[in-house]
This record gives C-alpha cells, sequence and structure tokens, in this order.
C-alpha cells in the first residue's frame, strides 16, 4: 500500500445505508460501503491506495497521513467572552491555570475537571 500506510482510517455503522461505512480522514470524499466491517476497511485502504498511486502518476503530491505530521500542541479557540469568564472562574476555584482546565477538559471525558495543583496563568 506504501504511502496510503499511515493515513487514518475509519469504518462505522452507517444506518441509512444499513452497512459499514470505511472513510479516509485525509481524503474526505472517498468512502467504502460494505456488508462486513473489515471489507469495509480493506476496501477503503484500497481505494486510498489506488487514488495516492492515480496521484503520483499525475505529477500531484497525495496529502500527507495525519500521523506522520509534526504538532506544536498549541492551537487558538475563540469562545464568546462568558464562556470565557465561567472557564477562568473554574480554573480559579479549582486553583489551576485557565489552561490546564480546558486541556483535561479536551483530553479527558466530558465535563471532567482537573485535579488542584496546576500552574498559575491561563
Amino acid at each position: 500500500m506504501g504511502r496510503a500506510d499511515h493515513y487514518a482510517y475509519r469504518v462505522r455503522w452507517s444506518a441509512e445505508d444499513e452497512a459499514y461505512l470505511g472513510t479516509v480522514a485525509e481524503f474526505p470524499s472517498l468512502s467504502c460501503l460494505e456488508g462486513d466491517r473489515a471489507a469495509a476497511f480493506t476496501g477503503i485502504q484500497e481505494l486510498a491506495a489506488e487514488v495516492v498511486e492515480d496521484m503520483l502518476d499525475a505529477g500531484e503530491q497525495p496529502p500527507e497521513a495525519i500521523a506522520d505530521r509534526a504538532f506544536s500542541g498549541k492551537f487558538m479557540v475563540r469562545v464568546p467572552p462568558e464562556v470565557h469568564r465561567e472557564l477562568a472562574i473554574e480554573a480559579a476555584e479549582q486553583n489551576v491555570s485557565l489552561n490546564r482546565l480546558v486541556s483535561a477538559r479536551l483530553s479527558g471525558p466530558a465535563g471532567a475537571g482537573v485535579s488542584a495543583g496546576g500552574t498559575s496563568g491561563g
């Protein structure tokens, strides 16, 4: 399969189609419907590999796999001022930074807080 080996594949049940739907994050327009989960996974992998091969043959650059990209760990999220205020209050009440509170929320179960003892600031 080569370059497409590292792509982010997912298979889920589609109630609408009454079949398993295979998708690949790097190619949002590609999908594969099959009655069997394993067949959907194999099908979307083969389809992505064919598309990558066609792109290379045409002199195009296929997308880089998300798994192979470098991430800084920083991104900006804009929220309404009221949400920012509520998060700042909650962080202060928990004696953690706003950054630590939001990071814990994003990486943990929904509605989870953080334990006390974080760094200050935010």
